[in-house]
């Protein structure tokens, strides 16, 4: 490896192997985690410090490059703010405060940052968020594409949701269509948004039907993630990677709108692999799964769904793989593809 490339960013992979070659496998052990908590040990959405019995600090950091930084259903101010909200709320944790980075380059109109800041404040104010802080730089014209944030989230959880605990007989539920996001920047990317119709990001916080069925069923829930880059693919298969049990789903059964559908089938590119910004996907105990589909739907999530199961394999070829029933009963493994599309979130 002598120089990084995009795929390198891009969420699946190629990203775990230059985070545990470059950071992970430098520190020691003792130092990757803290107050009895949570950290790179696991490598989840987030970390987890525990204040006291039943009562721990969730904190989740990202930044965001999305290009172009105006798109259909939001701009990077939507994005950043609603990202970093998903990502406590699929640890198990109520947001309760943020913390943002804006780094814009010289020459930016100020009337879009305004508009960018302004999404931003409305879904903190909608959401009952706390700003508690954040920094501003310019950089100079030329060293910068425009505009960069970093999100910095925080919220409080009795009992973390972290992505090591997932068990055989468990159910994988989708909490609505895949693939919305990241159709809506490659069109965008591909100067397509004209020809296509009914093409939008699906960003948005999930804190009003999301996070109540979360919190409710919180001792059933294993493991849940809100598949960003990499997309679906990539959270299961970073769910059973290393383990004994391997995740059997039917692709019949996950949701896809026919628009996205067929946008992406045009462009030659797996649903399966392409972020989402508004979805949650959960590894659910099966004794209340098809509760917990009920409830999602009842809280708004129409679409949400029971589309596979974790299971242990018959041989070990099978362990850490995620199995793929097809639309005409064939079965095909589904590894975790990184797409050639830099700056989606």
């Amino acid at each position: 490896m002598d120089y990084i490339k995009i795929v390198h960013g891009a969420g699946a992979r190629e990203s775990w192997e230059i985070i545990e070659k470059l950071i992970v496998s430098k520190v020691p052990y003792s130092l990757r985690k803290a107050m009895d908590g949570y950290g790179i040990d696991v490598l989840d959405d987030g970390a987890v410090l525990k204040l006291e019995e039943n009562k721990y600090l969730v904190v989740s950091v990202d930044s965001f490059t999305v290009n172009p930084i105006f798109f259909p259903g939001g701009d990077i101010g939507h994005l950043a703010i609603s990202g970093t909200i998903n990502d406590l709320v699929v640890m198990g944790a109520k947001p309760i405060a943020f913390m943002d980075t804006i780094v814009v380059e010289e020459g930016f109109p100020y009337s879009d940052l305004e508009k960018i800041v302004d999404s931003i404040m409305n879904i903190i104010i909608e959401e009952n968020i706390s700003l508690i802080g954040g920094d501003f730089k310019v950089m100079p014209r030329g060293t910068l594409d425009k505009i960069l944030i970093t999100g910095v989230g925080f919220g409080i959880s009795k009992k973390p949701i972290v992505d090591k605990n997932i068990k055989e007989g468990d159910k994988i539920i989708v909490t609505g269509p895949i693939a919305e996001h990241g159709a809506a920047i490659l069109a965008a990317q591909l100067g397509l948004l004209d020809n296509v119709k009914g093409i939008r990001s699906d960003s948005r916080p999930l804190t009003k039907t999301v996070y109540p069925v979360i919190e409710k069923y919180i001792e059933h829930i294993h493991a849940a993630r809100d598949p960003t880059r990499g997309g679906l693919s990539s959270t299961l298969n970073e769910w059973v990677l290393g383990t004994e049990y391997m995740i059997v789903i039917d692709r019949s059964r996950i949701p896809v709108r026919e628009e996205v559908r067929e946008f992406l089938d045009a462009m030659g590119v797996d649903p399966l692999s392409m972020a989402c910004e508004g979805i949650a996907v959960l590894a659910v105990d099966p004794l209340v799964a098809d509760d917990v589909v009920k409830e999602l739907r009842a809280r708004g999530e129409k679409y949400a769904e029971i589309i596979g199961e974790v299971k242990k394999p018959s041989n070990n070829i099978m362990r850490g793989r995620v199995i793929a029933v097809t639309e005409i009963g064939g079965k095909v493994v589904i590894e975790p593809k990184s797409i050639n599309l830099p700056r989606i979130c």
